[in-house]
């Protein structure tokens, strides 16, 4: 029978609102609850929700959102700014992880193509965990927030690249390498004209109704992401263009706090559904695997990070900062997974593997990040930034 929406919508937020309460009395972050919340509630726990890929599309618009936000916060110059520091970083290391996880893959027993995709899934840190547990100001006005912008950024891109290849390797894509490339500008500029030429002579004529603008962003931002993917980009990077375009606008700030609500209701679902995902019931058979490769990513990033951007004349403690922050794998890393799956290329075991070691990753880094970093959902008041 087709799954019932309302009683979804009902069991993921009532049961957020019982295990966050949880959480909080005794101290741990509540990102850890929904993904708990989606482990016991989904359909390798007790099957209350027998098919949570129905909810991924949904959930997928809240990375969206915040990708938009974060646009809407972000001044033209000073991104041009932060990408020619953040590029050289990003790439050195992103080979690094690949050559990390291919490694220890490898020397799990896993085969060669299992070992190359699990490699290209650990190049990536989670623009959701990252940002989430920023603080708004350190977000808009802070280096430290620009920088971690430009290097998610660029692992988009690098993330869109390895999806084009993974494609070719399939033989299921035919979409030229360079391509992305091309379509980044192009978008980039359309989107510049259409916001100078439409939508801010709108704005100054209609700025007075709030219900008219909340609207606009929303189908702005929507509208620019879809273009993004059909031209072969992510609909991540559409919606931070969206957001840049709209930055310079004097009603910005007001649309960015108009979408926080809408932005955080589509996160819990995205946390729930990662954790519905996870066959419990194979979970022991890459629990080994996925502990080492967790504690891989969980020692090496922060680690590289901080020796990559010490190179570039970043203090010591802003280097820390953000090589924990990013200390994790990605939402991009599951899609990977997916993609591989769909093409034959991974086998479900090592699917499995990537998994795990997201949810493992996701939920230690935040306890790092929580207990010892400013960010908005501190248990101390001390660190508690909003």
């Amino acid at each position: 029978m087709p799954q019932d929406i309302v009683f979804s919508f009902f069991l993921i937020f009532a049961g957020a609102l019982v295990l966050a309460t949880f959480a909080l009395y005794t101290r741990q972050p509540i990102l850890v609850a929904y993904i708990a919340l989606g482990a016991i509630a989904g359909p390798y726990g007790m099957g209350w929700i027998e098919h949570p890929d129905e909810l991924t599309d949904m959930a997928h618009i809240g990375i969206i959102f915040l990708l938009f936000l974060l646009g809407l916060d972000m001044q033209p110059s000073s991104l041009f700014a932060v990408l020619k520091k953040a590029m050289s970083v990003a790439l050195l290391s992103s080979l690094l992880f690949f050559g990390v996880g291919a490694g220890v893959t490898h020397l799990l027993g896993y085969g060669f193509m299992d070992a190359i995709i699990v490699g290209l899934a650990l190049m990536f840190s989670s623009t959701i965990i990252g940002l989430k547990l920023l603080p708004t100001t350190v977000l808009h006005h802070k280096h430290s927030g620009e920088l971690m912008v430009g290097l998610l950024l660029i692992q988009d891109m690098i993330a869109i690249l390895t999806l084009i290849l993974l494609g070719v390797l399939s033989g299921e894509s035919d979409q030229p390498v360079w391509q992305p490339f091309l379509a980044l500008p192009v978008l980039a500029v359309a989107c510049y004209l259409i916001v100078k030429l439409i939508l801010l002579p709108l704005i100054q004529r209609f700025d007075r109704y709030q219900e008219y603008l909340f609207i606009m962003a929303i189908g702005w931002c929507l509208a620019v992401a879809e273009a993004a993917a059909v031209i072969g980009l992510s609909e991540e990077i559409g919606a931070f263009i969206a957001g840049v375009t709209l930055a310079t606008s004097p009603i910005a700030q007001f649309m960015a706090i108009s979408l926080k609500p809408l932005r955080d209701f589509f996160l819990v679902m995205f946390f729930f559904t990662l954790g519905a995902g996870v066959n419990l019931g194979m979970l022991e058979e890459v629990l080994v695997g996925a502990v080492l490769l967790a504690g891989a990513v969980l020692t090496l990033k922060p680690l590289t990070f901080r020796v990559l951007l010490g190179r570039f004349s970043e203090t010591p403690k802003l280097a820390w900062d953000v090589g924990f922050r990013l200390g994790q794998i990605s939402e991009f890393s599951l899609l990977v997974v997916f993609v591989a799956i769909e093409s034959a290329l991974l086998t479900e075991r090592a699917s499995l593997l990537v998994q795990a070691t997201a949810i493992i990753t996701f939920v230690l880094s935040s306890y790092i990040v929580v207990f010892n970093y400013p960010n908005p959902i501190a248990i101390s008041d001390k660190l508690r930034r909003d």
